[in-house]
């Protein structure tokens, strides 16, 4: 009998082309760096590695860029892992991402304001990639970690509009 063999974490990093696409220092080649770091790292390493990353997806806490949804997926695994340490705060970016309307509200305030790139387009991805693995709460709300559980509440709230 074999084991099944459990894919590596993040192996999909290769898959996205993080060179040709932009986040809000330019280009989002070290987009991948920053996720390994967070997934391997110590608290002392991953917290900072994630405030590194929270400013290049979703700078401010609300304003999103092209490379936002590409990386939420790999956000979405990371939490997954009991290991990483900063899991709440990536539950906590996750909402900040999911309720993002800035380039929308900027865009019917001033349509032509936005013409030469897609930031209203990107802002949509991101919110629908948080949204498209949200049934991943519902196992983080049987964590025994009490923070975990409020953040994954916090989460469902924001995506349900309540």
């Amino acid at each position: 009998m074999t084991a099944t063999k459990r894919p590596a974490p993040l192996e999909d990093l290769d898959h996205v082309p993080w060179p040709e696409i932009k986040d809000s220092t330019g280009c989002a080649a070290a987009i991948p760096s920053l996720l390994a770091t967070v997934a391997r790292g110590d608290a002392d390493t991953a917290g900072p590695a994630l405030g590194q990353l929270r400013r290049r997806i979703c700078q401010y806490g609300f304003v999103v860029g092209q490379a936002t949804a590409a990386t939420v997926p790999f956000l979405w695994e990371l939490v997954r892992m009991p290991q990483v340490t900063c899991r709440v705060e990536i539950l906590h970016l996750l909402k900040s991402i999911a309720a993002t309307r800035q380039w929308e509200t900027t865009a019917a305030a001033y349509p032509k304001l936005l013409r030469r790139d897609n930031y209203v387009e990107w802002e949509r991805d991101a919110r629908h990639a948080v949204r498209a693995q949200s049934g991943v709460l519902r196992h983080l709300l049987d964590e025994p970690d009490r923070e975990i559980v409020r953040a994954s509440r916090e989460l469902a709230a924001a995506l349900t509009g309540r």
